[in-house]
């Protein structure tokens, strides 16, 4: 039977739930060589595949299945599966990518026949869904902010395919993790509201974050806050969070402003400190559970754990810290507007108007049109900058030009404002009569967007299509002019 959201949200409101440890750490205590990451069934692939740690679910299914169970043993409530770069994206560093979903279910299960053999139950398997290694928000080349690595289409497939992977190897939980790029991890989600009503299946889903450096943002730019909204409508949502990147004691402020603002509970597993000059990590158990039990203390924390250069160690001594600590009641949150940029934007009694920068509009403003026209992206942004220095709160961008190719238009501008903080944290407001012309912004914006706009003028059906769909992507949509069906 699988188990529901509903059946860990109740135990969640009786304690704290543990997460384990570094699965990395713990394979390095190994020592293993080239030859040991192959085992017999890849002795002879061509490309070097030490390192592939998500390859010893298949090749060293004992070592895996004994780490699971060290950490099960030392507390661990969920255990994470050995699947962090299991996706057809990021297995295309050692050639095996048509080995993705194989990775997953192989993993998945070595998880669960682990969890099944812990003497305390339940035990819970979470499928770690990794942040990939390329980005939909960042450009690759020096000089073309408008380029990407991969498109969000290519992103969520190989997320799909994790999904699958791990749905039929028995995950209880999807497990969305160092999330570096909030655009990715959209694609992830889309990947699984798509699987989900495909399966008419839905299991709990977790979104963790990592905070870049001391700045307090994700790598792509994002406060807290701002992430929190971004990925808000998640299907089964059980918990947002943070972990790996910074030690424990750096996570502080952070932790606080999640607890702070998210109506979902909290999960925290960060590192054992900051690399050291070794690479190593100089966190003691004794001081990571003091610093989560604190965290317990202030009513942050519904789930805690360990990232990297955590052991067993960490986790039983995280699981004794925070057991004496009621588990965080989520605020009684006052329902409004969230949308977000970089930045949130939180439509509360005291925002009064909020303007809507509108000359980003090729309809709207014949400078910005003739910009566009003649291919001068970068003087158009200057006119999205001057908006946004102006006082206005988001910006609405529409490409709907009979000299333009809609689609490419706005793809190329809103990958553009994606490398300018100073517009890209305010939320953009996608304006367009084309339902293809829409889809296309939204595959481009990490924040919480505005779709302008989807119409009952169609029918209901359509409309609700639209507005489904809108809604994977974690949009709003506005209700205007009609829009043909697909």
């Amino acid at each position: 039977m699988r188990v529901t959201l509903s059946d860990i949200q109740a135990l969640l409101r009786e304690r704290i739930l543990i997460i384990d440890g570094g699965m990395g750490t713990l394979v390095q205590s190994h020592q293993l060589s080239e030859d040991d990451f192959r085992g017999v069934r890849f002795a002879d692939h061509p490309q070097p595949l030490k390192g592939n740690i998500d390859l010893l679910s298949i090749t060293q299914p004992d070592i895996i299945r004994s780490i699971h169970a060290s950490y099960l043993e030392a507390g661990a409530d969920i255990i994470i599966t050995n699947t962090f770069t299991a996706s057809a994206i990021s297995q295309e560093d050692y050639g095996l990518e048509s080995l993705a979903y194989e990775l997953n279910i192989a993993a998945a299960r070595l998880a669960r026949e682990a969890a099944a053999m812990a003497d305390a139950q339940p035990k819970f398997v979470a499928g770690s869904m990794g942040p990939l290694n390329k980005s939909l928000s960042l450009s690759p080349v020096a000089g073309d902010a408008s380029k990407r690595a991969l498109t969000f289409d290519e992103a969520a497939a190989a997320y799909r395919d994790q999904v699958r992977g791990l749905l039929d190897g028995g995950a209880d939980i999807l497990l969305l993790e160092t999330v570096f790029d909030t655009l990715n991890a959209k694609s992830a989600l889309y990947a699984i509201a798509r699987e989900f009503a495909a399966r008419s299946v839905r299991i709990p889903v977790m979104v963790s974050g990592t905070i870049a450096d001391m700045s307090g943002r994700t790598l792509s730019g994002q406060t807290p806050e701002a992430f929190w909204i971004s990925v808000a409508h998640a299907p089964e949502l059980l918990s947002v969070g943070l972990n790996c990147a910074l030690g424990s004691a750096q996570m502080r402020p952070y932790v606080k402003e999640l607890a702070r603002v998210a109506t979902a509970n909290i999960s925290l597993y960060p590192n054992a400190g900051l690399p050291n000059e070794l690479g190593g990590y100089d966190e003691t158990a004794e001081f990571m559970a003091t610093e989560l039990a604190a965290y317990a203390k202030a009513g942050w924390l519904n789930l805690a754990g360990g990232c990297c250069g955590t052991t067993p160690d960490h986790i039983r001594a995280i699981a004794s810290a925070v057991r004496r600590h009621p588990p965080r009641v989520p605020p009684d949150v006052r329902r409004t507007l969230r949308l977000s940029g970089l930045d949130p934007l939180v439509f509360r009694p005291d925002l009064n108007f909020v303007n809507i920068g509108e000359r980003t509009n090729v309809s709207g403003s014949r400078k910005f049109a003739r910009l566009i026209r003649t291919n001068k992206y970068d003087e158009a942004l200057s006119v999205a900058r001057q908006q946004v220095e102006d006082g206005a709160q988001m910006i609405d961008v529409n490409m709907d030009d009979a000299m333009l190719d809609g689609e490419r238009a706005m793809v190329r501008f809103l990958n553009l404002v994606a490398s300018e903080p100073e517009i890209a944290r305010v939320p953009i407001v996608i304006d367009s009569s084309k339902w293809s012309v829409l889809k296309a912004g939204l595959r481009c914006v990490q924040g919480k967007a505005v779709v302008n706009s989807i119409s009952l003028k169609e029918g209901e059906a359509c409309f609700r299509a639209h507005a489904e769909e809108a809604r994977r992507f974690g949009a709003l949509g506005l209700r205007s002019r009609p829009l043909p069906c697909p």
